[in-house]
């Protein structure tokens, strides 16, 4: 199939009926397998990569995220691309991403001339703060879609990448005239919860016991009773909503004082569910939890107990000729009221571990690919450590999009132009030198409200923080935008060993900490005059 522009006509106004939506995504889809196989082979082939980071997801379980609508700024790690001496990144937003924080990252950009890569980015933006999907607003608006297609240099070698895939992106991608980068919208149901399940059953993983395709009410007490009767020990179980967010759709409940015989269990679970359900999801009602569950299905599992247990993740892509691979895999840190909240990851996983978790991903990508699913795909895990020093892990779910652990390890690529081997689990810079790092979504401190981007690029040069290339070490930021308003930001923080990454997090924190509530920290002040310069300042500092 040769790679020409889209044969149909631009349908940027006017409505489109479903089928034809999806016939002419059904051509583009095919398309992409030819651009991906012939036109993108080499690395100064000329393209256009659209990144428009809609989280389309459900917008009130996503409300619960504090700052979420800036989480499209976890995508600018697709200006890696920039580095391409041919390729051309239009990044879409619902507002416009402050002019700091863009020089920010292409200034990060290793051995690219930021003139030249500045000339090859176009930033547009819906002008539209309200808590809807990205998405949503670029097909209200007509003369932004246009926007977007006029701006395409390379209609014949462009393509559309997102947060995840609904079939809101493929109207999006219909309507630009480009394919999709990412899983058909028809196969979303492989990443929901109750997929999730079937997937690993057909994968031959291990996974908690449990009940899937659950609706409302009644059947989630009819699934505790059961769960409870299959494994009379159960101390907690977990419900899930079908199409969760980092842990913000789940919910914990205890068994504790519950009677026997199952007339009895089924009544006290009645009675007592709607107070013994705990929310992930700050503000979460058990009436909108249950309105939720009806709406969109969920599932009822046991809640894995065990001593040191971990929750290591392993993150695979598939491309569009259906070939898959590992690319990492990463302990994540949790927090929430219990434990099931998203904060963070620590990259790579333990060595104990990690390359059990590239077999277990390779088995579930497997099957994904079978299915037809492209694009990147994450399986999370509870890890229980066992009497022999064997590791059991339970796979719990699959983020069939750009999970949590994408764009710190993109990150780590944008800085660096490494590799990740299979062999050992690690990355290493071109050099061979092995890195790592300690990674949060969710630094938050009332303190911290207020400081605007320029301000945390003053702390970054005077703490000497800034990624450091022949070190191989220094923090980069993400989520810049909602420090301001809400004092979250998040950090990844690189080093040449586990133990140096967290540290320089944590020194990283404790600057933040320091000028936050002290402004002029960086100036000389009383008492401070013989404050010694970051170690890992030059020694031509003193000059």
């Amino acid at each position: 199939m040769p790679a020409t522009s889209s044969p149909f006509p631009a349908p940027d106004l006017g409505p489109l009926p479903e089928e034809e939506i999806r016939r002419r995504f059904n051509y583009l889809k095919a398309r992409l397998i030819y651009l991906y196989r012939e036109e993108l082979a080499l690395w100064h082939a000329p393209r256009t990569v659209v990144v428009v980071p809609s989280l389309s997801l459900d917008q009130e379980v996503l409300s619960k995220v504090t700052g979420v609508h800036y989480y499209e700024e976890r995508l600018l790690y697709y200006l890696i691309l920039l580095q391409l001496p041919r390729t051309q990144v239009i990044f879409v937003t619902s507002q416009a991403v402050d002019p700091v924080i863009i020089d920010y990252f292409i200034n990060l950009l290793p051995g690219v001339p930021v003139s030249h890569a500045r000339s090859r980015l176009t930033l547009l933006d819906a002008h539209d703060a309200s808590p809807r999907a990205l998405t949503e607003k670029v097909l209200e608006r007509p003369w932004l879609i246009r926007r977007i297609r006029e701006a395409i240099r390379y209609p014949h070698a462009a393509y559309l990448e997102c947060f995840n895939s609904t079939p809101l992106e493929r109207e999006l991608a219909v309507r630009l005239g480009i394919p999709l980068y990412a899983v058909d919208p028809d196969l979303i149901h492989l990443g929901t919860k109750t997929g999730n399940r079937r997937v690993f059953a057909e994968a031959g993983v291990a996974y908690p016991r449990g009940f899937e395709d659950l609706h409302g009410e009644e059947e989630v007490i009819e699934a505790l009773a059961a769960l409870k009767a299959q494994v009379p020990s159960l101390r907690r179980a977990v419900v899930k909503l079908n199409e969760g967010f980092s842990g913000e759709g789940n919910a914990l409940f205890e068994f504790r004082e519950a009677p026997q015989g199952d007339a009895a269990l089924r009544a006290w679970l009645r009675r007592e569910l709607p107070a013994r359900l705990r929310f992930e999801a700050a503000d979460m009602t058990y009436d909108l939890f249950m309105s939720k569950f009806r709406q969109m299905g969920g599932i009822v599992e046991e809640f894995i107990e065990g001593r040191g247990k971990r929750s290591p993740s392993v993150q695979g892509l598939i491309n569009p000729l259906g070939e898959g691979t590992i690319v990492s895999t990463h302990d994540q840190i949790l927090g929430g009221p219990t434990g099931q909240v998203y904060l963070g990851a620590r990259f790579p996983a333990r060595p104990e571990y990690r390359l059990a978790l590239q077999d277990i991903g390779r088995r579930v990508g497997e099957v994904l690919s079978a299915r037809g699913a492209v694009g990147r795909f994450a399986v999370d895990f509870v890890s229980v450590p066992q009497p022999d020093g064997s590791w059991k892990h339970y796979a719990l779910e699959i983020n069939l999009r750009k999970g949590g652990t994408t764009h710190p390890f993109m990150t780590l690529k944008f800085l660096t132009d490494g590799h990740f081997d299979l062999k050992t689990g690690l990355y290493y810079a071109p050099t061979g030198q092995p890195l790592y790092y300690y990674a949060s979504d969710n630094l938050k401190k009332p303190i911290y409200r207020g400081l605007t981007p320029e301000d945390l690029m003053d702390i970054v040069v005077c703490e000497g923080l800034h990624y450091n290339a022949a070190a191989h070490e220094g923090v980069v930021f993400h989520i810049v935008g909602a420090l301001s308003e809400y004092g979250k930001l998040g950090v990844v923080a690189i080093a040449p060993s586990y133990e140096r990454s967290e540290a320089l997090y944590h020194e990283t924190v404790a600057a933040l900490d320091r000028h936050a509530s002290e402004p002029l920290a960086c100036r000389p002040q009383p008492g401070h005059e013989e404050r010694p310069a970051p170690t890992h300042f030059p020694p031509w500092w003193r000059l």
